[in-house]
């Protein structure tokens, strides 16, 4: 029976703490598809096997065997068990055949079952500052020994010469294979320091925020994420003194990505100077013809100044950054600026009619889009309305609350899901097929439930 080899990972990067706007639950289904993949994939044991017979610059030819060479390689059995504090505890079981010529003269088959051992530990890069796999202190402990060589021909110089010809081969062969495979899944990782574009408006990079910790049933990344603006400027990450926590109504081992409503608004401030428009369509969606004709039926005081109907032309300019705010099942965006309307006159300058201050908030519903994360948003509600100005005499401006609503849903609400079309990057590690996932809006966060294909 193939037992199983084990391999630890051990977690000791330094203890640096930050404020995470991001938080990664790694479960057994994302490290275990992880660490299988990276195996095939690699086809590392296939590639040593063929390289074991190959004379190697410094390596000595082992007595008493000749025309050595490995084929049969059985594909590996991996099983992965969380150690808490410490890392991941990797078990393999694997076997092959090794065939040549022996010191007897004979063609020799030795038909091998093995177990890998080695410590591998979770160190930051001195250059890099992610986090990598590193292995220590490889051993091979043989599980079954089977050869064709006579048993009734010297058995202790057999049982000598095989001992002697695996402890020879063996850990030169698989200590390599396992160095591989970490480098292989470490090269997963190293996405993380690139930083990653919205538009042309700036760029998201996830840089760790402390050590990862291990628990018995996940691995869980915090990033404390750098959102920054072309001309290089951060956009810090405001309300982080609100404690981010994964939902405890998840499966067990499953794998979640947690964005915090403060880092959503901060990504979203790339965009705010984005969301400044001047819009002049005369027919807007299913609004009636934007003139002043048409708003002197909300506001007769126009029809007294421009009785013969103009073209309108709205401008609208943030003056706060847009804010995210979340609970459970809901998750709005709220936007605070000015809306000025103009009345066109054909080859001079519009003229201001009134500037409003409005405080409107709008419903986002969220998707993920090759793995990016994808907003739209819909009118939720006109939270306030005041006058700061007006060239058409003093007027009441709850007059105006229908029209501007219904103007913000059909002419604004449109610009902002344009914009927002660009997406937003979503943590490059592990190649994680974040379009599979589930989401869910909880208190301050949107969650992502992962999903394997």
């Amino acid at each position: 029976m193939l037992r199983i080899l084990c391999l630890a990972l051990f977690g000791l990067l330094p203890d640096v703490r930050a404020d995470p706007g991001a938080l990664l639950r790694l479960g057994m289904d994302i490290m275990n598809h992880e660490v299988q993949r990276a195996m095939e994939e690699s086809h590392i044991l296939e590639k040593m096997a063929a390289e074991a017979g190959k004379k190697r610059p410094g390596v000595k030819p082992i007595k008493g065997l000749s025309n050595m060479k490995v084929k049969d390689v059985i594909t590996p059995i991996i099983t992965l068990n969380f150690v808490p504090g410490v890392g991941i505890f990797q078990c393999v079981a694997t076997g092959m055949t090794i065939t040549g010529k022996s010191f007897t003269g004979a063609n020799m088959e030795i038909i091998v079952v093995l177990n890998i051992t080695a410590t591998n530990r979770f160190l930051r890069g001195e250059e890099t500052g992610l986090p990598m796999f590193k292995s220590e202190g490889c051993e091979i402990i043989l599980v079954s020994v089977k050869t064709n060589l006579p048993s009734n021909m010297l058995p202790k110089v057999i049982s000598k010469f095989l001992d002697s010809t695996l402890h020879k081969v063996l850990p030169g062969l698989m200590c390599p294979a396992i160095d591989a495979v970490l480098v292989y899944v470490n090269e997963r990782w190293a996405s993380l320091n690139h930083p990653m574009p919205v538009g042309r408006m700036g760029t998201i990079k996830y840089a760790l925020a402390s050590t990862p910790t291990t628990t018995a049933s996940h691995v869980q990344v915090d990033f404390s994420p750098l959102v920054q603006q072309q001309m290089g400027k951060t956009i810090p990450l405001t309300n982080t003194e609100e404690a981010l926590e994964f939902p405890g109504n998840y499966t067990e081992g499953s794998s979640q990505l947690l964005l915090s409503a403060a880092f959503l608004t901060a990504e979203l401030g790339l965009l705010r100077k984005s969301l400044d428009v001047k819009i002049q369509d005369k027919m807007i969606g299913e609004l009636p013809p934007q003139t002043t004709e048409t708003l002197a039926d909300f506001l007769p005081e126009v029809a007294e100044v421009y009785p013969k109907p103009k073209p309108l032309v709205t401008q609208i300019k943030l003056n706060k950054s847009p804010k995210v705010t979340m609970k459970s099942g809901k998750s709005l965006l709220h936007l605070h600026g000015t809306l000025e309307m103009f009345a066109a006159q054909r080859g001079k300058h519009p003229v201001s009619l009134f500037l409003l201050e409005v405080h409107f908030n709008l419903r986002i519903q969220y998707s993920v889009h090759e793995n990016r994360l994808q907003l739209a948003t819909s009118l939720n509600r006109l939270l306030s309305l005041s006058r700061g100005s007006s060239s058409v005499g003093n007027f009441n401006e709850k007059e105006l609350i229908s029209f501007i609503t219904d103007y913000l849903q059909e002419a604004y609400t449109p610009v902002v899901n344009d914009v927002l079309q660009v997406g937003l990057p979503l943590p490059d590690l592990l190649a994680i097929n974040y379009d599979l996932a589930e989401l869910d809006i909880v208190e301050n966060a949107l969650v992502l439930d992962l999903k394997q294909a």
